[in-house]
């Protein structure tokens, strides 16, 4: 455990869910806790007890799920597993997707129509799964290599890895239902008797929703807030001038009107209380991260690419580096809305910020 972890609460200390199985982390809430094949090597998904009036007037109970995991076989099989050993014989009812992020919706559409479950999602992480998903231009591989090389990424083994990722999305959300039921900021919802209000966030992904209820005390804090990493802040080719880390900032300031007690259920590491002590933290984080690119561009010009190995000293594969590389240039994004950097296109073609 690192310094600021030590600063949280784990509640459940080292345990964690068995594969194919749940734990209960609160009254009708569980814990599922699926595989991923990235470093980040596993997301966390959360089922909750609910019920729904059928069309004969009489209530229905069932479960609603919340994220869903990557769409390959293995994900397929461990949630057989749980509903196998955990429903209890009762059916999947909805489906709710934080946001439009692969290890978070890529089996919705598998999910609803196994279960003919609705989805609900925001309109902004909807609209964004559905385009990606089916690799429209502009929001797939081939333009991500033009943006890469203007802010600065002319190495050319990686700028290969990188244009090999063309169908990266579409392999891990091969679809996305055709239709959803929108989650709105001020519309609480209803599951299984509990009221679950819905907080919306920009940054990390369009508009991020987390879940909070109060007479449970406890959030579905998907990538907002994590314990143990930052959530990446990344500018991307189809928004090219998004001020991510400004947006970021800004949401995650919404979750200080909660309880510091408040019990957070993230999608990565491990559920926590501290929630006031971990904004700190992830504020200092970036104002730390925002010193090192202001100093680094008062001595010279950088691009985006140039601040990579200022923030991230260690081998990255494609993979990383493509956020790192986002994650670089919304730092500099932040700097340059703040007034603090100029901007200006070299003669090479690259962008580059420059301090007064």
């Amino acid at each position: 455990m690192n310094a600021l972890e030590s600063e949280l609460t784990y509640v459940f200390g080292d345990t964690l869910p068995e594969s194919g199985a749940t734990l209960e982390v609160a009254p009708g809430v569980r814990w599922v806790r699926m595989g991923l094949p990235f470093a980040l090597d596993h997301i966390n998904l959360w089922l909750l007890a609910d019920e729904a009036t059928a069309a004969d007037g009489k209530a229905r109970r069932g479960w609603t799920i919340v994220d869903c995991g990557i769409a390959n076989d293995a994900t397929r099989t461990a949630w057989e597993q749980v509903f196998a050993r955990e429903l209890q014989g009762l059916p999947v009812l909805r489906v709710i997707v934080t946001h439009c992020h692969p290890d978070h919706v890529g089996l919705a559409d598998w999910l609803c129509q196994r279960w003919q479950a609705l989805l609900m999602m925001t309109v902004g992480e909807y609209g964004f799964a559905r385009m990606m998903s089916a690799g429209l231009p502009g929001a797939d591989g081939p333009s991500m290599l033009p943006h890469f090389r203007e802010h600065g990424l002319s190495d050319a083994e990686m700028i290969s890895q990188l244009d090999g990722r063309r169908n990266y999305y579409p392999s891990l959300v091969p679809a996305v239902p055709a239709a959803f039921l929108r989650l709105e900021e001020n519309r609480p919802l209803q599951i299984g008797g509990q009221r679950w209000q819905v907080i919306t966030g920009s940054g990390h992904s369009p508009e991020h929703a987390a879940l909070y209820c109060k007479s449970l005390k406890l959030m579905i804090s998907g990538d907002m807030v994590l314990p143990r990493i930052s959530t990446n802040t990344s500018v991307f080719a189809i928004e090219p001038e998004f001020d991510a880390v400004g947006n970021f900032l800004d949401s995650l300031n919404k979750f200080l009107a909660l309880p510091e007690d408040t019990l957070v259920l993230p999608s990565h590491g491990k559920p926590f209380r501290g929630l006031h002590q971990r904004i700190a933290q992830l504020h200092t984080h970036h104002a730390e991260r925002l010193e090192e690119v202001r100093q680094a561009c008062s001595i010279a010009p950088h691009s985006a690419a140039d601040i990579v190995p200022l923030m991230f000293p260690r081998t990255l594969d494609a993979h990383q580096l493509s956020f790192a590389m986002g994650e670089a240039l919304a730092h500099l994004h932040r700097l340059w809305y703040a007034g603090e950097l100029t901007r200006h296109k070299d003669d090479d073609g690259v962008i580059r910020f420059s301090r007064h």
